[in-house]
């Protein structure tokens, strides 16, 4: 790991580590403390109780207090309010948590003035996010899965063991007669995640390709390669197109888009929702080319397209004369 997040990088800052008490982050937290001979800051472990496996999760919470306490880290702890996690379940028990435990590192990297926060997804997680991806749908954004760095409020969320397989880091735990806790809910092929993890994968190693991991990956790194070329032309549109930007309202010039792919123009209505923070999760394909649509109707005085619409989120398009006002109303 010393190679991919070199020590020089972070061993001056505070880091908070994602601790679930898992094998991938019982590894993460063994390799960062070995690591770091020096510096000015330190590494704090952050474990979030779902409180969803009774007394399966306050075991895992026993485990990562008493593993921190052994190697002289200091550990944050919340548990989750099991109601408020089923009241947000939407979008499924396993998205709520999801996103409580982000909100939860968040905070406590803002409390703590961290730079850095490290979660311990490996290369198996990738692929598994990719192909869970592809299921559900998704664009070439999403077939580059999980980025390896990204904002996460004032911190900066890191992958370091992205470039990693699970088997390596259960090795290296083997090597140091480190213990780790098992998830039972892992095991649970209820989950969508799971299956792919125990069912579908080991079907196409087995009977397509036992490098199916490895093909997936190198898809994801492609599509991210193309994605970054199509982030940079959209970062020029951003600059020629959006005038009168509000965090409630935006109008979005259509002149520039003139002879641009319907792709550039998806692309670049899903950075405009994005640099409002608006909602993105209920806004599917169909949403995002209806709005297209839309967008070219206002320079080809379509009768085709819809002149107005709401949209998930509440946010109200209306294709006027060379531009596509969005403004997102009280619902």
């Amino acid at each position: 790991m010393a190679d991919s997040w070199p020590p020089n990088d972070w061993q001056d800052v505070t880091v908070v580590l994602a601790v679930s008490g898992g094998a991938d982050s019982v590894a993460l937290v063994r390799a960062m403390t070995a690591l770091k001979a020096g510096g000015k800051g330190r590494l704090v472990a952050a474990h979030f109780n779902h409180r969803l496996r009774a007394e399966e999760s306050q075991a895992d919470e026993v485990f990562v207090v008493d593993l921190c306490r052994r190697l002289d880290l200091a550990c944050e702890v919340r548990r989750a309010r099991v109601e408020q996690l089923v009241a947000d379940s939407s979008d499924g028990l396993e998205a709520a948590a999801r996103e409580a435990r982000y909100d939860f590192l968040q905070q406590t990297a803002a409390r703590l003035g961290a730079r850095y926060v490290a979660t311990a997804h490996t290369a198996d997680d990738q692929a598994e996010t990719i192909l869970h991806r592809i299921i559900r749908g998704t664009g070439i954004a999403g077939l580059a899965g999980m980025q390896r760095v990204r904002p996460l409020g004032p911190a900066t969320l890191i992958r370091p063991l992205l470039g990693f397989r699970r088997a390596e880091l259960l090795d290296y735990l083997g090597k140091l007669g480190q213990p780790y806790r098992l998830d039972s809910s892992n095991e649970d092929t209820r989950f969508t995640r799971n299956r792919i993890r125990r069912q579908l994968l080991p079907a196409l190693a087995d009977r397509f390709n036992p490098g199916v991991v490895e093909a997936v990956l190198r898809l994801g790194a492609l599509a991210g390669e193309v994605q970054t070329v199509v982030d940079r032309v959209v970062e020029d549109l951003l600059e020629r197109c959006v005038a009168g930007a509000r965090s409630d309202s935006v109008r979005v010039r259509t002149e520039p888009l003139a002879g641009q792919p319907r792709y550039l123009v998806r692309e670049l209505l899903i950075a405009v929702w994005r640099s409002r923070e608006w909602p993105l999760q209920a806004m599917g394909f169909a949403e995002w080319d209806l709005l297209a649509e839309m967008a070219f109707a206002c320079r080809e005085n379509s009768s085709v397209a819809p002149r107005k619409r709401m949209f998930p989120g509440s946010v109200l398009a209306e294709a006027g004369e060379g531009e596509l006002r969005l403004s997102r109303v009280a619902p």
